[in-house]
């Protein structure tokens, strides 16, 4: 056996004999080994149970949810972009400073949602229904009925229920800013009699364009159609668009009110 050999039994020998260490979470561990030196890092998340940077997008539905994640993650840095075209409103919480580069990668995304009502008051916008689908309508949304109120909505709905059996022949406006329509009553015990039906050509509605928005008044204009016997009816909001959009300024306006951030037109990179 050679000294070299020798030299490298004692070595072995050594490291053999050696105490255990207790290796600690957060720390870089250094071994002499026969193979040489070898590390062990532990600094790493999965080690300590700690992330070494928040990381990740949160997403909410209404500005009150906004306002608690921001007042708990933000920081002076913190940037805000409104987004109109998408009705966003998204944080950069961890955005570049004036000193240095950051991550970038902890977010905070305001996505608007419409309410129900909304939806089924735009998708039926333009379209002519038939009496009972109209009528039917107007009953299943009273509460948003505001002028006329409900009430009387609700009668001229079972008015035009009740008037099912009847041939409509014109329809003409009064001085009152009323539609009237004019019929002839075909049912066997009736046969013959005429009646007229008044309706207003423009009624109020109030609707909340979105989920934890606030809510906003709309014109509604009546439509109908006389055709072959028959009544369509159907109604057309004025401008859901505007109105729309200036829901969603005043919730990115509520939003700005409440932070110490300027709110800027667009979104982040």
């Amino acid at each position: 056996m050679t000294n070299t050999d020798n030299a490298q039994v004692i070595v072995d020998t050594a490291l053999r004999s050696a105490q255990s260490v207790i290796l600690e979470p957060g720390k870089v561990h250094a071994f002499n080994t026969p193979a040489g030196v070898k590390t062990i890092d532990l600094t790493g998340p999965e080690h300590t149970g700690k992330l070494d940077r928040k990381a990740g997008t949160t997403t909410v539905r209404d500005s009150e949810s906004f306002l608690a994640y921001w007042v708990k993650h933000h920081d002076a840095d913190s940037e805000v972009y409104a987004d109109a075209e998408r009705l966003t409103i998204t944080a950069v919480l961890d955005a570049n400073t004036t000193s240095a580069p950051r991550f970038g990668a902890h977010r905070l995304h305001l996505a608007l949602r419409e309410t129900t009502t909304w939806q089924q008051w735009t998708r039926q916008d333009g379209q002519l229904m038939d009496q009972e689908t109209f009528a039917e309508f107007l009953e299943d949304h009273v509460p948003e009925l505001l002028e006329p109120v409900g009430a009387d909505m609700l009668e001229i709905a079972q008015s035009f229920q009740a008037a099912s059996k009847v041939d409509f022949q014109s329809a003409q406006r009064l001085n009152s800013g009323q539609r009237q329509f004019q019929y002839v009553e075909t049912t066997t015990a009736k046969a013959g009699q005429k009646g007229q039906l008044t309706v207003p050509e423009t009624f109020v509605i109030g609707l909340v364009p979105f989920e934890g928005s606030e809510g906003y008044k709309l014109t509604v204009r009546l439509r109908y159609r006389i055709g072959q016997d028959k009544l369509r009816l159907g109604y057309k909001l004025d401008r859901p668009d505007e109105i729309r959009k200036t829901a969603f300024a005043d919730v990115v306006k509520a939003v700005g009110e409440q932070i110490d951030t300027a709110v800027m037109n667009g979104s982040p990179a």
